[in-house]
């Protein structure tokens, strides 16, 4: 046992000594209400007592060995978890073992440290049934394997619970899986081809070296034996891609950059066969090894920077809770979301999120639906309306009868729409792409040529000099050129918070056009604050004792303006759904809530009140104060616009950025925010559905480039159907998942930032590949001419891939933040 546990005196009393005592579990303080002069440990909670119990019942004494370990409370959800046993969430989220053991993966919460892994891992000790637990602390990613004919996972879940470690089902099992195997099998590649390429250099250091200060032909022989014998691996297998692309090419009858590569590694290789059998001229091996492995970096990075983060599928579980409460007889209990069906009650409790389309069959409150509608403001709900999958419950409990929930409800079909918007979009090509179905041309054509001639005109060197041209121009710093300056231009917007998914979106970034955004969240703090105070000090703290215990947005808005004030006790308090919220606070009559909830018993209106109600407006929602009948507040209420809103969007206009703002709140909130930021009046575009939202981007794009902006599930269909889609800081995770850059600071500022960057790192490139075609141009003059050999090729050909990289490397794009702050464009360019 731990020497934290502390054993203590029967004679202590709880007043005395509760405070310096340390819960025997977490350390954490025990209250004084808990401490128990009896027990020889004490604990801060009923949780910490549980898990501690588990632990010395089981032997597992040692965890509390660890220096570094859990220093919060244990909080059992006590849920049953009745859910994980049922057939659907086996379909979904459990697979089988070749020993016949179940096998699901788990998110846990409340993982930290080495010591939650020690604990974890030891399940099958804690719970009989359980063979094998394994934890990824660093995703809080659990392996879990038993046997369900000696426990359902249901207990094993329960088990996990009480240690303070809530269960989820992990939901990207089968993607990440995908995603692992073929990660793994690049690497491969990468790696075998890089020892090869190690090797081959050192028998062609051998070479080299003989060839200065000779060497016996007997040993020559051998090292282009050897040489040889290396390289045919990695042809075989890691260099196997770019022969199935260019066989791909010349089947779709379109040039593509792996045909020059490969013709080039073919004429390379057969060419150096030939000579290591005739044991005359040179070899080519250490090039062609070296280029092999080069060219499978870049396409691994390049692969690694386009990935989606996630699929459709994904994002519908990201918004849908995983699981809902049904009721069946007035009797409450759990089933995984995806078995709901048409005709079931749902149990609704204030902030849950829906978990399926409905209609309303008991109750009344307010429903957020800003991460679906975009409307700011909270709207009741009563009997016989409409809720929808997604959307979050506010105010009170409600029963809502399914009508649709799964893939056919509200929120799966806008998803769907964002798949099939993301298909349609036909993928930007780079610069370097554009160029190398003419380049391939014109290299082939000009080897063929020069090969031909110089056959004709009995040229001994006629094959030396076309397979010299073959590689001099071999494209690999072409290749390279988009993708490394993306590469480097893509790191170091993620060190100013700016996350790029793929290059084509910086490409169509570098030119103005069309900029859509939308309002709450993206232009506004997307939360509600309080914008308008007529009122005395006095009553503020008799607002916020009352505000304090209630989960309504606007609740929340008086808590934030008001963070440090005291506040007196409240004797009585009760929530009116619809209405706001009354009680006594400090002897006082105190009614917060809607003009006409507090009117009902207003007999009386303070004169600063009468004189100062217009300064709340229209955008703003209006809340009332009376104390002991007298309406002595006004607070308005709303989402405020943030600082650097204003200043951004002038300097991108200035740039050529058309802006407009499309949202689905309301026209007059929507107009009030436009003239605040001087948009154009028919730029400033209120009530839109994301439908609506997607049809606008579609019209836009046939003009121009789009960029559309915002942070709900509401935008994530346009941001999908938009030229670049763009997710600002702390938007709902399927927004995020279909945008092309992810902005990871709050504020405008970075959009700003994102626009400059994007239009200096098409400029790198451009001047990447403009040395790249001018190199190729010259080399190719050198080889047509004869004044280039193979071997010389071989060894000029990574001169311009060393040049393309440091022109990357050191090529200014994005401000490098040092010390916390971003070096200017001035001082690095």
């Amino acid at each position: 046992m731990s020497t934290e546990s502390l054993t203590l005196s029967g004679s202590a009393t709880a007043g005395t000594v509760a405070a310096d005592v340390a819960c025997a579990h977490c350390s954490l303080p025990v209250p004084s209400g808990l401490f128990d002069a009896r027990a020889s440990h004490q604990f801060c909670c009923a949780g910490c007592h549980t898990a501690f119990t588990i632990l010395h019942e089981h032997g597992l004494d040692s965890y509390y060995g660890f220096a570094d370990r859990r220093e919060t409370a244990v909080r059992a959800s006590g849920r049953s978890f009745d859910e994980f046993d049922h057939p659907a969430f086996a379909a979904l989220y459990v697979t089988r073992t070749h020993e016949g053991l179940s096998r699901t993966e788990l998110y846990l919460e409340g993982v930290h440290c080495a010591s939650c892994v020690w604990l974890v891992e030891r399940m099958p000790l804690l719970q009989s049934g359980v063979v094998r637990a394994e934890l990824d602390v660093r995703r809080s990613l659990a392996v879990v394997e038993w046997d369900d004919a000696v426990v359902p996972l249901s207990t094993v879940a329960r088990a996990l619970d009480l240690l303070g470690y809530v269960p989820h089902p992990f939901r990207g099992v089968a993607r990440d899986a995908m995603r692992r195997r073929e990660d793994r099998a690049m690497l491969v590649r990468i790696g075998i081809a890089g020892a090869i390429a190690i090797n081959v250099m050192l028998a062609a250091l051998a070479l080299y070296a003989g060839e200065v200060n000779g060497m016996e032909a007997n040993f020559t022989t051998f090292f282009r034996w050897v040489s040889f014998a290396i390289t045919i691996p990695a042809f075989v297998w890691p260099g196997r891609v770019f022969f199935a692309g260019a066989w791909a090419s010349l089947r779709t009858k379109a040039l593509h950059m792996d045909l020059p590569i490969a013709i080039a590694l073919a004429a390379g290789f057969v060419r150096g066969a030939m000579n290591t059998v005739t044991g005359v001229g040179p070899v080519y091996f250490d090039g062609l090894a070296i280029l092999i492995f080069a060219l499978l970096v870049g396409r691994f990075l390049q692969q690694r920077g386009q990935r989606m983060a996630a699929d459709a599928a994904e994002l519908l579980h990201a918004i849908a809770p995983s699981t809902a409460r049904i009721v069946e007889n007035e009797v409450v209990r759990d089933i995984p979301s995806q078995a709901l069906l048409p005709g079931m009650v749902l149990d609704i409790r204030a902030g849950d999120t829906f978990a399926a389309d409905g209609v309303v069959v008991r109750g009344m409150s307010s429903v957020n639906a800003a991460l679906l509608t975009g409307e700011s403001r909270p709207s009741s709900v009563s009997v016989g309306m409409p809720v929808f999958a997604g959307t979050l419950n506010v105010e009170a409990p409600l029963r809502v009868q399914v009508e649709q929930s799964g893939e056919s409800s509200r929120i799966a079909k806008l998803l769907r729409q964002v798949e099939e918007s993301a298909q349609r979009r036909a993928p930007i090509v780079q610069m370097a792409n554009r160029l190398a179905g003419g380049f391939t041309a014109i290299v082939l054509a000009v080897a063929a040529v020069t090969f031909i001639i110089k056959t004709q005109r009995h040229a001994p060197a006629a094959l030396d000099d076309a397979i010299a041209l073959l590689i001099v121009t071999c494209p690999c710093a072409l290749a390279l050129a988009t993708p490394l300056a993306i590469t480097v231009a893509v790191g170091r917007a993620a060190g100013n918070g700016m996350l790029i998914k793929g290059g084509d979106a910086l490409e169509l970034l570098a030119t103005p056009g069309t900029l859509v955004l939308d309002k709450t969240g993206t232009m506004t703090e997307g939360r509600t604050a309080l914008t308008t105070w007529l009122g005395p000090e006095w009553v503020k703290p008799l607002v916020l004792a009352l505000e304090q215990g209630s989960s309504h947005p606007l609740a929340d808005g008086f808590r934030r303006a008001w963070p440090d004030m005291a506040t007196p006790e409240v004797a009585q308090s009760q929530h009116v759904v619809g209405g706001g919220l009354e009680g006594t606070v400090s002897g006082h009559v105190v009614r917060i809530g809607s003009p006409r909830f507090v009117a009902q018993t207003t007999v009386h209106t303070a004169d600063h009140v009468r004189e100062g109600m217009h300064a709340v407006d229209a955008t703003q929602t209006p809340v009332h104060v009376s104390v002991d009948g007298v309406l002595v507040a006004v607070a308005g209420l709303g989402d405020r616009i943030r600082e650097d809103a204003l200043v951004s969007l002038r300097q991108l206009r200035a740039r050529g950025w058309r802006t407009v703002m499309l949202s689905g709140d309301v026209p007059e909130v929507v107009a009030s925010v436009g003239r605040a930021l001087q948009f154009d009046a028919q730029d400033a575009i209120g009530a839109a559905s994301p439908e609506d939202k997607l049809a606008f981007v579609e019209r836009c794009k046939q003009s121009g480039t789009v960029v559309m902006v915002g942070d709900g599930v509401n935008d994530a269909a346009a941001i999908a159907a938009a030229s670049v889609g763009i997710g600002v800081h702390g938007g709902a995770e399927a927004c995020l998942a279909t945008a092309d850059i992810y902005l990871t600071r709050p504020g405008l500022s970075a959009l700003v930032e994102l626009t400059e960057g994007a239009r200096r790192t098409m400029r790198v490139i451009r001047r990447n590949i403009a040395f790249s075609i001018g190199y190729n141009i010259i080399g190719a003059g050198l080889a047509v001419a004869g004044l280039l050999t193979p071997l010389i090729a071989a060894v000029l050909m990574p001169t311009s891939s060393i040049t393309v990289v440091l022109g990357s490397w050191y090529g200014y794009t994005f401000a490098r933040r040092v010390h916390g702050a971003a070096d200017t464009p001035d001082s690095l360019a």
